[in-house]
């Protein structure tokens, strides 16, 4: 389902490093994810609840320049 909030995101299993796009093109990478979170969050029904309630203010993150 698509997302209001979130227009992209992934994640690199190995730098457990999850890179979100919103839709207002800022990118943030958040550090030190867990894989369960990623999965979570790729299944939940509203990813900007999820995003707002599991990652933010969760984990250490840097936000990068706009795409």
């Amino acid at each position: 389902m698509p997302s209001s909030v979130i227009k992209y995101f992934s994640y690199d299993e190995v730098t457990k490093t999850l890179k979100i796009i919103f839709v207002t093109n800022m990118v943030y990478l958040y550090q030190n994810v867990p894989e369960k979170a990623y999965k979570m969050l790729k299944a939940s029904g509203s990813k900007g609840r999820y995003f707002n309630s599991n990652i933010k203010d969760k984990y250490k993150f840097q936000k990068l320049e706009e795409e």
